[in-house]
């Protein structure tokens, strides 16, 4: 038997509630699938590749181009008669020149100086050395010169350096009295060592012309600057070059003038 109307009314009004909600929820449902859909595409890969910009050589300048820079540049105002950095160089080189005349042996005298530089091995295994002076004092005595040696296992170290120095031909003496004292006594001057003693002095005159020559380069590579920047005038150039070779003639004459003193005295020993 079929259902009554009621029912009928009932059942059919149920149906019509509920499909709002079903369709509400395939709206949705829909809505989340496509969004999802949508983030997984890829972008579009750009087919133009880019490649790095990398700034491009400069070519090297010319001596011509460097020139007009340094006549174009803003010049620093320069004295052409400043010769401080000149004489300062050739001082330097007077200094040194003195220093190794010093160290030569002149007139049978024996210059302290020569023992204190002597580098001394402390163990056979190292390869660092000590200078003579910082472990022994040196105490010229006459004829001979007297070494306190500061620490007693220094003794034979500083003995074997001193006799291994071909230029000093010494042997060193264990003192009687004193275990910490050596005594070296002094041979008087030879032929031989004093015409070694000549050529290095000669030597060294050679080294300190080097450096007076080396000084007067520098000098007048500045004034060649100053001439192509046009910063002094031509006139005042000239007076510059003038003096500058007054004082280079006074140095070379300053390092003739030690070395021949130093060689009269080696001669008359």
């Amino acid at each position: 038997m079929p259902p009554s109307l009621p029912v009928r009314a009932n059942a059919l009004k149920q149906l019509l509630s509920r499909a709002p909600v079903a369709l509400e929820r395939r709206l949705i449902i829909g809505t989340t699938t496509s969004l999802h859909h949508q983030k997984r595409v890829l972008q579009p890969i750009n087919p133009c590749r880019s490649f790095s910009q990398s700034p491009p050589l400069l070519k090297k300048k010319g001596k011509a181009e460097r020139e007009k820079e340094a006549d174009e540049a803003p010049g620093v105002v320069e004295d052409p008669f400043d010769f401080s950095t000149l004489e300062a160089g050739i001082e330097k080189s007077l200094e040194k020149l003195k220093n190794d005349l010093s160290k030569l042996r002149t007139g049978g005298r024996f210059n302290p100086e020569i023992l204190e530089n002597v580098r001394v091995h402390l163990t056979k295994d190292s390869k660092a050395t000590e200078r003579l002076g910082d472990l022994a004092q040196v105490l010229p005595k006459g004829r001979s010169v007297m070494l306190l040696v500061g620490e007693k296992e220094h003794i034979k170290p500083i003995v074997s350096a001193i006799q291994a120095s071909k230029d000093l031909n010494l042997q060193p003496q264990p003192d009687a009295t004193n275990p910490s004292q050596l005594n070296i006594p002094i041979p008087p001057p030879t032929k031989e060592s004093r015409d070694l003693a000549l050529a290095a002095a000669n030597k060294a005159g050679e080294t300190a012309n080097l450096g007076v020559k080396n000084a007067r380069a520098a000098m007048q590579k500045r004034l060649r600057g100053m001439e192509l920047k046009k910063a002094v005038r031509p006139d005042d150039l000239k007076k510059a070059h003038k003096e500058m070779e007054k004082i280079i003639e006074k140095g070379t004459a300053n390092v003739k003038k030690a070395v021949e003193a130093a060689r009269k005295t080696m001669e008359q020993a």
